[in-house]
């Protein structure tokens, strides 16, 4: 019998690395046991001796997590990264972001934002806020939302547009819509990489996952729900 794979990953990446899962397990025989978390509470819950095979998350934290002798060194392969986008409830009117002065009009014109309230996104968007001087003008309309959940509170109504990586507006279709990705000026990606346990259950099933969530077989799936490959991909 096969044990489970235990994959540790980042909620970000979540819509995007389930909709490929299943063709392993059905090539390889494999189960795969995921678990998704914000990053900074993947890295926490692994220092803290929860048990995985396979981690993705952000690269730093990855190589934190080597450093730490969690992570098997010379295992870390970057995945991919996800642009940041701006939701809304699936059925509102178009909004034009294209420009940095569109994006800012329709931050100043939403009645409400949601935003991630912990986590790489979250904390960009408010800094971003500053750096274009409407944070005075804009936090007051902010709903912070926990836990990943963000493009959900949109599509239920609790905040007009929302803040968000990609994937996770895609995930929540039909009930949100992508407005749009941050302008090209305003863009922040948020990228992952993959890292192998020092300590693996079976390190040959953990290096097959590794290897086929790096080939160039899915990077079309992949692509469709929000992560963009690196085109130097080894």
């Amino acid at each position: 019998m096969n044990q489970d794979i235990r994959l540790l990953g980042a909620i970000a990446v979540r819509p995007a690395v389930l909709a490929v899962i299943s063709e392993f397990e059905t090539a390889t025989g494999f189960t795969v046991a995921v678990k998704w978390e914000l990053n900074p509470t993947v890295k926490q819950q692994i220092e803290a001796g929860e048990p995985f095979d396979l981690v993705i998350t952000n690269p730093n934290l990855v190589q934190d997590l080597t450093a730490s002798g969690k992570v098997k060194a010379g295992s870390q392969m970057a995945f991919g990264r996800i642009a940041m986008g701006v939701a809304a409830k699936a059925g509102s009117r178009p909004l034009d972001i294209g420009s940095v002065e569109a994006f800012e009009h329709a931050l100043k014109s939403a009645g409400s934002i949601a935003y991630a309230s912990e986590g790489t996104s979250g904390a960009y968007f408010c800094s971003l806020l500053e750096r274009l001087g409407i944070a005075d003008e804009v936090k007051p309309k902010l709903v912070a939302v926990p836990g990943g959940l963000t493009a959900p509170a949109v599509g239920r109504g609790e905040a007009e547009l929302g803040v968000v990586p990609v994937t996770s507006i895609l995930a929540a279709a039909p009930e949100v819509m992508l407005v749009g990705r941050f302008p090209a000026e305003l863009q922040s990606y948020i990228d992952f990489a993959i890292g192998i346990s020092a300590d693996p259950t079976d390190a040959e099933a953990a290096k097959q996952l590794a290897e086929f969530l790096m080939s160039t077989a899915v990077d079309d799936i992949l692509a469709g729900k929000g992560v963009e490959r690196s085109k130097k991909r080894a």
